[in-house]
């Protein structure tokens, strides 16, 4: 398979605050799956159910991409820090993660997708860090801050395949987190950050070796990524490729 279909769920411009700076955000996601093989699907809020279905049924590989913060309800919380909920969001991406899960296919999320991974099979979120956020993405440098990659985990093998790595910087732009206490059930942490509410997860990949992984960076803002991170665009696709080449 030379370019496997990959479904990217992505915020609905139009209805964002800077709706063109949204749009060129959305573009990042769809060029990290384009550069390297794949052939994006993009889907949002405004997919059609016959849309949805068409795309589900023939996906190779999902990407949830970043966004407004998951409803808390779906982690049996009440609203206690989540801002800009985006509910319309949460029922696309849960039908999508249901879909790829059922069929085994790759996943990778991203900020707000690795939220919704981990709140879709079973974990919760802390709702607020303080003093967590970055300037907003197109006003200015990103924050940035140390992350502890876990050595003999799968995400060390792709960013350093040759070398043992400890830490790297990442950028900043959540206020959400996931602590050791809330990781779901069946995912495994690979990367760890300090901050004021203690150690958050900064990584994870499925235990049992599927390819299920979710990054709290931001890795297609190239700008402020540390390069060892193209790697992990390189292998999703590949692994979206088919069931011999998954890692």
């Amino acid at each position: 398979m030379d370019r496997p279909r990959i479904v990217v769920t992505l915020a609905v411009a139009a209805r964002q605050k800077e709706p063109e700076i949204a749009a060129r955000k959305r573009a990042l996601y769809l060029d990290g799956i384009g550069r390297h093989g794949g052939e994006p699907v993009p889907l949002d809020a405004t997919s059609t159910a016959a849309e949805r279905e068409t795309a589900f049924a023939a996906m190779d590989g999902l990407l949830l991409s970043g966004g407004a913060d998951v409803h808390p309800s779906r982690y049996g919380q009440p609203i206690r820090g989540s801002v800009d909920i985006d509910e319309d969001r949460d029922e696309l991406e849960a039908a999508a993660w249901a879909a790829a899960d059922a069929r085994g296919i790759p996943v990778l999320g991203i900020c707000r997708g690795f939220q919704a991974i981990n709140v879709f099979a079973g974990g919760r979120l802390l709702q607020d860090v303080a003093g967590h956020t970055s300037t907003p993405w197109g006003h200015g440098p990103a924050r940035s801050h140390p992350v502890r990659v876990v050595p003999g985990t799968r995400l060390a093998r792709i960013l350093w395949p040759a070398r043992v790595m400890a830490t790297t910087e990442v950028n900043t732009y959540h206020h959400q987190a996931v602590r050791r206490e809330d990781l779901a059930p069946g995912l495994l942490a690979n990367a760890w950050a300090s901050s004021p509410a203690g150690d958050l997860v900064e990584g994870f990949e499925a235990a049992d070796g599927r390819f299920v992984y979710g990054v709290q960076c931001h890795p297609e803002r190239r700008e402020s990524t540390p390069d060892v991170f193209e790697r992990l665009w390189a292998v999703f696709v590949d692994a979206c490729r088919g069931p011999a080449d998954r890692r």
